[in-house]
């Protein structure tokens, strides 16, 4: 499936919401897909990243748990936030000062490596995968030949051509809900409908999603924006799990910004479960490990425990039973 069309002297990339009409020589938002010789290249046969990580990391933490994943991930972003912490590979072919470099690696390669190290899966992250669908799908693809699960951990910001090409070849996604204000995505460099429709899709389609939100001081942590966020994710389905993790400076964010404070990720804890989500989580905070179990939504017992990303006790039964009260609790198990 090609994700760009001609239009007169132009092509449109159809990758993700921003559809860039590029001339000859010009290269799209994200940096990385480029006209030349009349034709869009895109990103593909190569990775600035790899890495053998536990599905806790992504953050997965209902799919495939105390598992692991061969992550891998390119160059580029169709975002520009000025708080990216991965923002060396992500503002590739944007910012000169990143300086992410890629090594050439086939789509045979990368799935023979997760079958070698017993992994569970590939994922698609660490950049932004949207903006190198065609690849993304070629190495997922190979992987589900293999009975290798395929995953994206994404910022939603994709197209509907984009969805149609991946989703036959992605079992999870844990995708970032950054704020819940059309400002808030415009200042990012992109638009909130676009990745509500994502998530809508990949949950009507039944894959595995997750939610991620960085709780950012002055940006989405006010208690009317949690709630927001909340009570969306609750009206897709209160079985998503949210992740609010804390924020730390990078990139070129104001350094009057401090650490998101403990209370912020509590509040928004407290807004999930006042939406009826069952499961809330916090990330990159330590202390806050009570926020990191999974409980039963039945009876509220401990499931699984976690310190960081490793598990620490693992109590479901077949099919994700909790063995006090026999309800299963929501996941891939």
């Amino acid at each position: 499936m090609s994700l760009s069309r001609k239009a007169g002297d132009r092509i449109v990339c159809l990758a993700c919401g921003h559809r860039c009409a590029l001339g000859e020589g010009e290269r799209g938002r994200c940096g990385v897909r480029k006209v030349v010789g009349g034709e869009l290249l895109v990103p593909g046969g190569s990775v600035s990243s790899l890495a053998l990580d536990p599905y806790e990391k992504k953050p997965l933490f209902h799919f495939y748990p105390g598992r692991k994943v061969l992550s891998f991930g390119g160059l580029g972003c169709n975002f520009s936030c000025e708080f990216c912490q991965n923002w060396q590979i992500s503002q590739a072919g944007k910012d000169e000062a990143a300086g992410g470099v890629e090594h050439k690696v086939t789509a045979e390669e990368l799935v023979n490596l997760a079958s070698s190290r017993g992994a569970c899966g590939l994922a698609a992250t660490y950049n932004e995968p949207i903006v190198s669908a065609e690849w993304v799908h070629e190495v997922l693809g190979l992987g589900q030949e293999a009975d290798q699960p395929g995953v994206l951990v994404t910022n939603g910001f994709a197209s509907q051509e984009a969805l149609e090409l991946l989703l036959p070849v992605v079992d999870a996604a844990n995708i970032d809900l950054k704020c819940f204000t059309q400002e808030g995505y415009k200042w990012l460099g992109g638009r909130l409908g676009v990745v509500q429709d994502t998530i809508r899709a990949m949950a009507s389609a039944g894959k595995w999603v997750e939610l991620t939100t960085l709780v950012v001081p002055g940006f989405n942590d006010s208690d009317a924006e949690l709630a927001q966020i909340a009570e969306f994710i609750a009206g897709v389905s209160t079985s998503i799990p949210w992740h609010v993790s804390a924020y730390h400076r990078d990139y070129r964010h104001r350094s009057d910004v401090g650490k998101t404070p403990s209370e912020r990720l509590l509040a928004a804890v407290d807004a999930g479960r006042a939406a009826g989500l069952r499961y809330v989580y916090t990330g990159n905070f330590g202390g806050l490990t009570r926020c990191e179990d999974t409980h039963c939504p039945g009876c509220g017992a401990v499931v699984i425990s976690r310190s960081g990303f490793s598990l620490a006790s693992y109590e479901l039964g077949d099919g994700g039973k909790c063995p006090q009260c026999g309800q299963i609790v929501d996941g891939v198990w």
